[in-house]
């Protein structure tokens, strides 16, 4: 039974890790990324819902008129 070769798997590991590395690398460098964002003021706004502007009363079925 053959002894299996090991003597090229470091040389091999190597150069896939550094090949990686250089590529995760081009890939970062060619993203866009945006620039610094800008404060947004905070302000507290009122917002009008259409529940406040009027009354509303719900009528339940036994209190509508008899036709």
């Amino acid at each position: 039974m053959p002894q299996l070769d090991t003597s090229t798997w470091f040389i091999t590991v190597l150069s896939t890790i550094i090949t990686l590395f250089t590529l995760m690398q081009l890939k970062i460098s060619l993203h866009i990324f945006p620039q610094t964002p800008s404060a947004k003021s905070i302000e507290l706004m009122k917002t009008d819902n259409p529940w406040e502007s009027k009354w509303t009363k719900i009528y339940s079925p036994l209190s509508l008129p008899q036709q």
